[in-house]
């Protein structure tokens, strides 16, 4: 019990007398830690801000600003630590060998961090692109380093890490999605009254772009009708509602002038 008394006077009076020796570089420290913390931010602020400014993806910008800013924070606790001479050789030597074994730990999060980076620059999409990959479509409402966040119609977050991302076949649409229909009329009707008719009636719906006109006309000749093809850019958020309007017009627009929509039909002949 003695002996544990004196070992804890001897680690006590080496505290102090630390204390005593370094008080002013410890307080320098901490000032320096507290301007530093201070600063970065700053600077990280003003880097996100200026690029912003300059019309660059935010994605991009807020990367760019948080990478400056724990990069003057590293060099400002760097400076606190040796001036309370503690050298920092050692420790860097020691994150670097805790680094490699981690990293080979965690290949996978570290694929998606890589993966992550590459879409940051190169930029194959921004916040707001209406993007397919591996059969998920969706909006892009973030896109973090590790992940991918897509918001589809029904307002669901569909999360898709990065590296199932760069190397495959990425479909970009921007704001909007195709859509396909198909429609098809008796081989009575005549080819330029329904390709108008359809026309007219798609020009009805809303929430379709200007920019890219419909495509419509004959696809393909099937066993009992003509098949129309109907290919509209709409709003990504309202694929669903925009498609079944187009349906309920067009279809409105046929009864309306008494065309017909066969159906399948077989004759039976008894012997």
């Amino acid at each position: 019990m003695e002996e544990e008394l004196q070992q804890a006077q001897a680690v006590y009076d080496m505290l102090v007398e630390y204390a005593v020796t370094y008080s002013f570089q410890i307080a320098g420290a901490i000032v320096i830690l507290l301007v530093g913390w201070w600063l970065s931010s700053k600077i990280g602020s003003v880097v996100e801000n200026l690029m912003i400014g300059r019309n660059i993806d935010i994605t991009l910008s807020r990367f760019t600003g948080g990478a400056c800013k724990l990069i003057v924070l590293g060099l400002v606790i760097i400076i606190a630590l040796g001036n309370i001479g503690i050298s920092v050789t050692p420790l860097i030597a020691a994150i670097g060998a805790v680094g490699l074994g981690a990293g080979l730990a965690i290949q996978g999060m570290l694929a998606n961090y890589a993966a992550g980076f590459t879409i940051i620059i190169t930029r194959p999409f921004v916040v707001g692109d209406t993007i397919r990959v591996r059969g998920v479509a969706g909006v892009v409402d973030k896109v973090m380093l590790p992940y991918t966040i897509l918001i589809d119609e029904d307002n669901v977050q569909i999360q898709i890490p990065n590296k199932l991302i760069v190397g495959e076949i990425l479909h970009n649409s921007a704001e909007q999605m195709l859509i396909e229909l198909e429609i098809g009329v008796a081989y009575s009707s005549g080819v330029d009254e329904v390709t108008a008719l359809i026309e007219e009636a798609v020009a009805k719906v809303g929430g379709i772009s200007t920019e890219k006109a419909p495509a419509i006309g004959v696809d393909n000749f099937g066993d009992s009708s003509i098949n129309f093809g109907v290919r509209v850019w709409g709003d990504t958020t309202r694929h669903f509602e925009i498609r079944y309007a187009l349906n309920k017009a067009i279809y409105d627009a046929l009864q309306k002038a008494d065309i017909q929509i066969p159906f399948p039909q077989r004759e039976v002949k008894m012997l």
